[in-house]
């Protein structure tokens, strides 16, 4: 049975708290001992997002259980992909934005002021909507601009290492293991996509954030790119956004259905198992969008 969705349906007037002063006038202390590495399990408790006045999510509470994909579907509109950015701490970086709510991994509030930025997107990675790698690297350097980025010091041999293991797992060695030298952006769009997972990989995230990963790709690659997601869930928790209802049951274990309507914020519908969400919705808004009547 789907489970009922946990956002609560009043409609008290709540103010934007928690903004953040522009990255110029922050500070951050040092970071905290990383927690073990390993899938993860997000919690994000009555999230509120607002940019400037307008609101655009209401009280939102979701779990995303560590080693599974939970996929978020809905019109576009409703708040998905701010929700998403909200779960590594994007949000922030745009100056109007503000926040209220938790978001915890295993426990812990990446939002304290304890975490570190940098900390906090090493364990929850992101790979976006368009392909992003970095044009003047190669693919090798790619792969470990992470490692640079977060301060991590590895040995050349370990690097190599790393390489290849985080192409691997993208689904990507066999097809360039021979050219790292080569500039990652002479690939073509789904290997770029699939260079960028590994790059989000090689500083061993525990959640793994995708945002339309495969809206810009031909189906081919899309096939391979949903490989990748199905192959690598036993490892990083994976949330996904999509507007592709054959591709959210495909790949997902879990789904959260928002909607938002005439001017309101966005708000989780249903949520629950995939297979139960699209064969059992208990609200007939879940059955109409995931069977293509609306959105």
């Amino acid at each position: 049975m789907t489970e009922m969705a946990e956002s609560p349906i009043d409609t008290a007037e709540d103010g934007p708290i928690g903004a953040w002063p522009g990255p110029a006038g922050r500070t951050e202390p040092d970071a905290p001992t990383r927690a073990g590495t390993g899938p993860g399990t997000l919690e994000a408790r009555a999230i509120s997002a607002w940019f400037g006045d307008r609101k655009v999510l209401d009280r939102v509470s979701l779990t995303m259980p560590g080693g599974r994909v939970t996929a978020l579907i809905g019109p576009s509109g409703c708040g998905k992909s701010t929700f998403l950015r909200i779960l590594n701490r994007m949000h922030e970086l745009v100056a109007s934005a503000t926040l209220a709510g938790e978001v915890l991994l295993d426990g812990s509030d990446i939002y304290d002021p304890a975490v570190r930025l940098t900390e906090a997107r090493a364990r929850i990675g992101m790979v976006f909507q368009k392909p992003n790698p970095f044009p003047g690297m190669s693919i090798y350097d790619n792969v470990t601009a992470g490692l640079k980025l977060t301060g991590t010091r590895r040995s050349r041999s370990e690097q190599d290492d790393i390489v290849e293991s985080c192409l691997t797992r993208a689904g990507l060695w066999n097809e360039v293991s021979d050219r790292l030298k080569q500039p990652g952006g002479a690939l073509s769009g789904g290997q770029q996509q699939r260079l960028c997972i590994a790059r989000s990989l090689a500083v061993r995230p525990e959640v793994l954030l995708m945002d339309e990963p495969c809206s810009a790709l031909d189906p081919t690659s899309t096939n391979r790119i949903e490989e990748t997601i199905r192959e690598l869930a036993s490892e990083v928790t994976i949330v996904i956004v999509t507007h592709n209802m054959q591709q959210a049951s495909r790949v997902s274990d879990r789904c959260a259905f928002f909607l938002a309507s005439a001017g309101t914020p966005g708000r989780i519908v249903e949520h629950g198992p995939t297979e139960a969400m699209f064969s059992r919705p208990r609200d007939q808004r879940t059955a109409d969008y995931v069977n293509g009547r609306f959105g």
